[in-house]
C-alpha cells in the first residue's frame, strides 16, 4: 500500500499563487507516475498535470503555462506550482501515484478556493 499525504491549499485572491505538496511512503516499489487531478462542484475530477519517473510532464491545455509539476524523488514527492489563479480554479485537488501494473492511490483531497 502507498500512502500520499496532501498539503498546501487554501484561500487565496484570485492573481495569486499557492503550492501543493504530496508526499508518497509505505510499500513504493517503483513509480509511473505522480499528478494531480482536480474536481470543482458538479464536474468530473479532471488531470491538472502528470510526471512520471523519468520527469516527463503532462499538463491540462488549458493550466500550460500557469500550473508547474516538479518532483524530489530522493523524498517521493510531487509539487505543484499555481500562478496566476482565477476563480475558475476553485476546486479539490487530489494528488495520484500510478504504480506496477495497475495499482493506483489518491490522496484525500485538497480544497483550492480562489475568491476575492
Amino acid at each position: 500500500q502507498v500512502q500520499l499525504v496532501q498539503s498546501g491549499g487554501g484561500l487565496v485572491q484570485p492573481g495569486g499563487s499557492l503550492r501543493l505538496s504530496c508526499a508518497a511512503s509505505g510499500s513504493i516499489f517503483s513509480i509511473k507516475s505522480m499528478g494531480w487531478y482536480r474536481q470543482a462542484p458538479g464536474k468530473q475530477r479532471e488531470l491538472v498535470a502528470d510526471i512520471t519517473s523519468g520527469g516527463s510532464t503532462n499538463y491540462a491545455d488549458s493550466l500550460k503555462g500557469r500550473f508547474t509539476i516538479s518532483r524530489d524523488n530522493a523524498k517521493n514527492t510531487v509539487y505543484l506550482q499555481m500562478n496566476s489563479l482565477k476563480p475558475e480554479d476553485t476546486a479539490v485537488y487530489y494528488c495520484r501515484y500510478a504504480g506496477p501494473g495497475l495499482y493506483v492511490s489518491w490522496g484525500q483531497g485538497t480544497q483550492v478556493t480562489v475568491s476575492s
